[in-house]
């Protein structure tokens, strides 16, 4: 089963959103009692907060997608989401990459901690350690997809390490998540504001774990475009 929960900042957004889910084959449903075996999805208002605290304490597995602004709620969509979108292309290659899956997929996620760390993440790494490219003038304005960030972070010695104990960690771990049918596991980076240092570590991860077989990696930032 794969539950995909989404927010919007406005109603139009939302109904394009879940739109573009059902389009690739998801079944909608109104409320957490429709959970049921299937690739489904709920579309929620409001941020939702005692929707997903409802949601974690009855243990229910799910994904949750935000759609356009901040909704302003503590510990709503927004602030909770694993994926963050905000055009059509998006939210068509989002439904259509989270689908129920024959293959493990690995999410190498980036995010800040400013805005609360992702809840379902299956290993959480703070890389507030190393050097913070944020303080060299010329480096503030560029992010952690670019060259001069990623040298910057990487010519680190702590970073190198870190990458080889979190590649060997995924590559044991993820066959044994899979024996007991969790086939989306996310490995979260994250830095004081989810541009830069966690950006390049979760982008290198990435693609080191692509040289893996069996596993599809996606690599996700979600606090910058």
């Amino acid at each position: 089963m794969t539950l995909i929960i989404v927010g919007a900042s406005d109603r139009r957004r939302l109904d394009d959103t879940v739109s573009a889910f059902v389009d690739a084959g998801f079944e909608r449903i109104q409320e957490l009692d429709g959970v049921r075996d299937g690739d489904l999805v709920l579309g929620v208002t409001d941020g939702a907060v005692e929707l997903l605290r409802e949601a974690d304490r009855r243990g229910i597995k799910y994904l949750l997608v935000h759609d356009g602004e901040d909704d302003g709620q503590v510990g709503g969509t927004f602030d909770r989401a694993h994926h963050r979108i905000d055009a059509p292309r998006r939210r068509r290659e989002l439904a259509q990459h989270l689908r129920s899956r024959k293959r493990p997929l690995v999410t190498c996620l980036a995010f800040g901690y400013k805005n609360g760390a992702p809840s379902d993440a299956a290993f959480v790494f703070d890389t507030r350690f190393l050097d913070n490219p944020y303080w060299v003038p010329e480096l503030r304005p560029l992010s952690g997809r670019d060259p001069e960030v990623a040298q910057y972070v990487m010519r680190q010695p702590e970073a190198g390490r870190l990458l080889e104990d979190v590649q060997r960690m995924v590559r044991d771990l993820v066959p044994l998540y899979e024996q007991k049918g969790m086939m989306h596991v996310v490995v979260a980076f994250g830095c004081s504001g989810g541009r830069h240092r966690s950006v390049v570590l979760a982008k290198e991860l990435a693609e080191r774990l692509r040289q893996l077989d069996g596993i599809d990696v996606d690599f996700v930032t979600r606090d910058i475009e």
